[in-house]
């Protein structure tokens, strides 16, 4: 019984390091022993079956490569657009998809092992790839592209001719379903391998014209209308206007539809009848494609308000317009400054525009609901404004007097416009409209100073400080003329002619009084004035002297400045 006790401990301690031994075997052998993903298991529509998880990594890696290098062609029923993974923003999870594959038949319970197993036998077992494109990305892609996919249905229309309408039929359209296109792309990309047709085909629908004869009929009321000066002669901005104008006259904007003016005139492209010619930008006059096209946006925006349609978007220019007053304007520029509004009515609205004698005018056309004797008015208010200084350049490239305005300046404002609304002839209401805010625009002007004089420079530096101050540029011209005029011609005294000997008098002629007149009385006849003079008249001035010029005495130089 003592050895019993004595023993045990001893063969306790034996079997526990056999154990452990035995473990450190079992963990050493399966270092060497990398396990292989059972057969059966595809990685989206990749046989990864027997390969170890680096391999199947690089063999799925080897197809995303394939699959994200080619180029596919989503094809519409009215076109076709080319376009890579990457520009749809495709992603993919490849390492968790891998891991997930080689788990299959070798984690979970025996029993989970078992039956994953034997299901392989019967069918292949699918690890998702993740692989998808974002939705956001695809779908703005199809939108962008939308003028090679779509065919847009074409609402029934009218022309005006003379005073009356003719309608126009209408079309329907074909347009790509978005959100049900990104799925069918999803759903092709994924079971996509290489060598296969690189076609998708996008999910489209039908769209309905808009409009009927009886609803067209009821446009035949003028509810605004508004004109510009444009000036003629056949210049890039004169083509732009007419142009403009032509590419909205005759537009139909159905209830509750929206027109953006940028839509109807874009591309700006010599292709589309336009010429380069000045325009706005960045404070500043410069030569640009379609330059004027603002003047046919600003012109509409007047007959909109004035037919009292509902206004979703309008800006003012950066700097002001001469041809409406302020806050009358709407810009049009790039994608961030549009004119669009909205047919606020119950009935179509039709949209005349033409130019003759150097106008521009538009007419907008529907059904007059407004009660009779409602007049409407728009009047601009200035809230204030900022005259800016000009930039004198001082160059010693030119001679003394050169005075040249190389960009004009412009004045800026803050604006806003009233609508006025009468009845019978009395105010009913007056509301602000718009508010506008127009930016300073300061000129530049070169003034010579080739062969100055230090007084003639300070004289002129004197002038330009005092301009800044006061912002009247008129006293730098003023200056630089006074000091660029040639001096004034110094007379010479001329020798006087010798003086002729006094004739005798007549010794016939009686120098005395007459004897009949009364010495008492005044004489008969006042001395007559010399007759060639007015008597109203004041006596003519120095001759030397202009009374139309200021005087500016520089040393012992006296020079004269006509105003």
């Amino acid at each position: 019984m003592k050895k019993y006790k004595v023993w045990m401990p001893l063969l306790a301690l034996t079997v526990l390091l056999g154990l452990g031994l035995a473990k450190t075997s079992m963990v050493k052998a399966s270092e060497s022993m990398e396990i292989r993903i059972v057969d059966g298991v595809f990685i989206g529509n990749v046989d990864v079956s027997d390969l170890t998880e680096e391999e199947a990594h690089a063999k799925v890696q080897e197809q995303l490569d394939a699959l994200m290098g080619t180029t596919f062609e989503l094809v519409s029923e009215n076109g076709t657009v080319e376009t890579t993974l990457t520009e749809l923003g495709a992603s993919f999870d490849l390492d968790t998809a891998v891991q997930e594959a080689v788990a299959v038949g070798h984690s979970g319970s025996l029993i989970r092992r078992f039956k994953e197993t034997e299901d392989l036998k019967k069918q292949e077992q699918v690890v998702d790839l993740r692989l998808r494109v974002d939705n956001q990305t695809a779908a703005r892609f199809l939108y962008a592209n939308g003028k090679s996919l779509n065919l847009p249905a074409v609402n029934m229309g009218l022309v005006k001719e003379g005073g009356s309408f003719t309608t126009v039929p209408g079309s329907n359209g074909n347009e790509v379903d978005y959100v049900a296109s990104v799925s069918a792309i999803n759903d092709a990309i994924n079971n996509w391998t290489v060598g296969d047709d690189t076609t998708i085909k996008l999910v489209c629908n039908t769209v309905q014209f808009k409009g009927s004869e009886s609803e067209l009929a009821k446009v035949k009321d003028c509810l605004g209308s508004f004109s510009t000066y444009f000036g003629t002669g056949n210049s890039g901005r004169e083509i732009n206007v007419r142009n403009g104008c032509s590419l909205v006259n005759g537009a139909v904007v159905y209830p509750g539809d929206e027109f953006s003016v940028n839509v109807a005139l874009s591309p700006y492209t010599y292709e589309n009848g336009y010429q380069e010619a000045g325009s706005y930008e960045n404070g500043q006059v410069v030569n640009s494609m379609g330059g004027g096209i603002c003047q046919v946006s600003t012109t509409l925006y007047n007959a909109v308000i004035r037919a009292e349609l509902e206004v979703t978007q309008r800006a003012p220019h950066s700097m002001v317009v001469t041809y409406v007053d302020l806050s009358g304007d709407a810009a049009i520029a790039g994608d961030y400054k549009d004119l669009k509004f909205k047919n606020n009515t119950d009935a179509p609205i039709y949209i005349e525009g033409y130019c003759s004698g150097g106008n521009i005018c538009f007419n907008i056309y529907g059904q007059e609901s407004r009660a009779a004797g409602r007049k409407v008015d728009f009047v601009s208010e200035t809230l204030s404004e900022d005259k800016p200084a000009t930039n004198f350049n001082l160059s010693g490239d030119v001679p003394l007097g050169y005075y040249h305005k190389d960009v004009s300046s412009h004045i800026g404002y803050n604006a806003r416009l009233w609508k006025i609304v009468y009845q019978d002839g009395v105010e009913q209401s007056r509301d602000v409209f718009n508010n506008s805010t127009y930016r300073a625009s300061a000129g530049t002007t070169t003034v010579g100073v080739a062969g100055a004089t230090e007084e003639q420079l300070a004289a002129i530096n004197a002038a330009i400080a005092q301009a800044i101050a006061t912002k009247d540029d008129q006293v730098v011209e003023d200056t630089v003329a006074a000091l660029a005029a040639p001096p004034a011609p110094v007379e010479t005294p001329q020798p006087q002619a010798p003086q002729q000997p006094s004739e005798p008098q007549n010794p016939s002629q009686d120098t005395t009084q007459n004897p009949t007149q009364d010495p008492t009385q005044k004489p008969t006849q006042e001395p007559t004035q010399n007759p060639t003079q007015d008597p109203t008249q004041t006596p003519n001035q120095d001759s030397t002297q202009n009374p139309g010029s200021n005087t500016n005495v520089d040393g012992n130089n006296q020079t004269t400045v006509t105003q």
